[in-house]
């Protein structure tokens, strides 16, 4: 993505959407760890949660009580480490009024400063708040979008309007990730598919789509949302983590192309 003209948005080199068909298919959990895999990459990244339906990602980053300030250049993201390389900005931690008419100002008035990926956390579905989420994100030149979906979310139709939605607004797809696809028992590693699994693939190659990979349901990875901890760090010799890793690389070379 070309350097952008706007301040706040200034030095982000790429700028991310993580979209849904609907609720309840893990879309947050994804961008959570998607920024902290691309964080362990040695990536400076922001997630902008504007999920307005679930913002839940303060809580999974141990930041839910955190308060945004304001210096001279806009609003300061909340850093979740000493080294500022994951900030987040979101309706959690902001405390004024009026939450869904902040969209356009945390889009235009943080100070995000140098980032090489900035991950947005949009609502599920095409709702006219969808809409106007992108219309505030699109005049900064966004690079594209990644889809979540489940195996069973795939077949309900949900995902291929998100894909509709996209060619209609022209919002480039980045590719597709099959979330909670598989089982990782907590005893023994190994991942079984009782759920089925591949929709999401098949589907990529139906949409001429990139599939940028699968992500099992992991207890490991519930729990450690659930504490606030960075599993990535926890867990590096999980098939989760290596899941996770691989669509980050694969997300961070499409972006590179672009």
């Amino acid at each position: 993505m070309e350097q952008n003209n706007d301040g706040s948005l200034a030095q982000v080199r790429h700028v991310v959407l993580v979209l849904s068909g609907k609720g309840g298919v893990g879309k947050s959990t994804i961008t959570t760890e998607l920024a902290l895999a691309l964080r362990h990459a040695g990536k400076k990244v922001g997630i902008l949660d504007v999920d307005l339906c679930g913002p839940s990602i303060p809580r999974m980053l141990s930041v839910g009580h955190t308060d945004v300030h304001q210096c001279d250049s806009g609003w300061v993201p909340v850093y979740t480490d000493a080294q500022k390389s994951l900030a987040l900005m979101s309706i959690v931690v902001w405390r004024g009024p009026k939450k869904t008419a902040l969209i356009g100002q945390f889009v235009s008035d943080v100070a995000w400063g140098e980032l090489d990926v900035l991950l947005v956390d949009t609502p599920p579905g095409t709702s006219d708040e969808h809409l106007a989420v992108l219309e505030n994100l699109k005049k900064h030149r966004v690079d594209g979008a990644v889809l979540v979906t489940t195996p069973q979310a795939v077949s309900t139709g949900d995902v291929r309007r998100e894909i509709t939605f996209c060619k209609k607004t022209g919002v480039r797809i980045l590719g597709i990730i099959e979330n909670m696809s598989g089982f990782v028992c907590p005893h023994c590693s190994e991942c079984s598919n009782i759920f089925s699994k591949g929709g999401g693939e098949e589907l990529a190659k139906l949409t001429g789509s990139v599939f940028l990979g699968s992500v099992p349901l992991d207890p490991q990875l519930s729990s450690s949302i659930e504490e606030g901890k960075d599993f990535i760090q926890s867990f590096p010799d999980s098939a989760t983590f290596s899941a996770i890793s691989s669509i980050s690389q694969t997300l961070l070379n499409s972006l590179q192309m672009t």
